[in-house]
This record gives structure tokens, sequence and C-alpha cells, in this order.
């Protein structure tokens, strides 16, 4: 199993941490100038707006690693948009900006409870992954079931821009206390 690399402090990091522990991997969680990064894997755990600063100190720890953004870049102080180009993505940003990376769009459109209780309406819950690197999100999608969630190929990064739309859909919907922080979407196969 693939070392994992977490870089983020908050819920969802220690979420994500929980999985990789229940697959049988190994998990560092990394503040953002903690020790370096030696997982094969490093999950971005990390808001949007902080991304810059985490590819100007990592980037280069990051060359040759399987790169995860887990970002929504959702405009927090209106809650109404989205804050990259309607083509464009967090994570295709984060692409050109790490190019020696393989970079896949995962975990954004589920909330910490969900990848902690491992369900969400009955149903497995489910880790939407795209990416342009298939072996990447083998890698990931196979830490991903090991760890009792459901991993769905999203097809390529571009496929990005449409999960980051759904993050935020979901993202509105709790804060909105239209759904509970503990809801979310589930694929039934």
């Amino acid at each position: 199993m693939a070392r994992v690399s977490i870089i983020g402090t908050g819920t969802m990091a220690k979420a994500i941490a929980d999985v990789v522990g229940r697959s049988g991997g190994a998990v560092d969680l990394l503040g953002r100038d903690d020790a370096p990064v030696t997982g094969e894997i490093v999950v971005l755990a990390v808001p949007y707006g902080a991304l810059a600063d985490v590819v100007a100190q990592r980037g280069a720890q990051l060359a040759g690693k399987v790169v995860v953004d887990i970002s929504n870049p959702v405009d927090f102080t209106t809650f109404d948009s989205l804050v990259v180009p309607a083509d464009g993505s967090a994570a295709a940003e984060l692409a050109e900006a790490l190019p020696a990376s393989r970079v896949v769009k995962a975990f954004n459109t589920n909330f910490a409870a969900t990848l902690s209780t491992g369900t969400v309406g009955g149903q497995p819950t489910t880790v939407l992954i795209a990416g342009d690197d298939a072996d990447a999100k083998a890698l990931l999608a196979g830490i991903v079931t090991a760890g009792g969630l459901r991993a769905v190929d999203a097809g390529p990064l571009r496929r990005a821009r449409e999960l980051e739309a759904v993050g935020f859909l979901q993202l509105t919907l709790a804060a909105a206390e239209k759904v509970a922080w503990t809801a979310g979407f589930a694929v039934a196969a």
C-alpha cells in the first residue's frame, strides 16, 4: 500500500487520514511548513486560497508524486460563485503549477462526516476521482476502496470543474441548512 502524506490539519485532513488508516496504508499528517513530504500520494487538504502557498513552499517536494486536490474554489465572502473561470478548475490550475506531478481531483464532493462513517443515506460513501493519469487514479481508488468507501472514476482532469460545481452545491445546501453536514451525494451502482 502506498504511503500518503496529507498537508493540512483540519477535519477533512483527519477524515482522509482515517480512510487511509482503514485501508492499511501509512499516513503522515503535515502542516504547511512541517517535515518533508515522503508519501507517494500527497493530499492537499487545504482551502483553495492556500494552494499557491503550498506550491511555493513544497513544489519541488511534490515532483513525481500523485497530488490530490480536495479544494472547492468557492467565493466564501458571498457564497454565490466559484472563483475560477467557467471553463477551468482549481485542479487544472494546480496541474499547471505542478507540471512534474500527477494531479487528481478527489474528496471535494465529500464532507468529513461521510468519510468517517463510510456511508451516505445508507449507501457507501462515494469518492469521485478525476485525473489524466490512469495509474494515479487507480492508486488512489485502491486506497479509497480498501478504506471501505466506493471510488468512481469521473474521467479526465477536465471533469474537475463539474466536481467543483457539485462540491459548491453541496456546501451551499449545508450552509443554508437545507441538508446536514453529515449529508452528501451517493452513487448507487
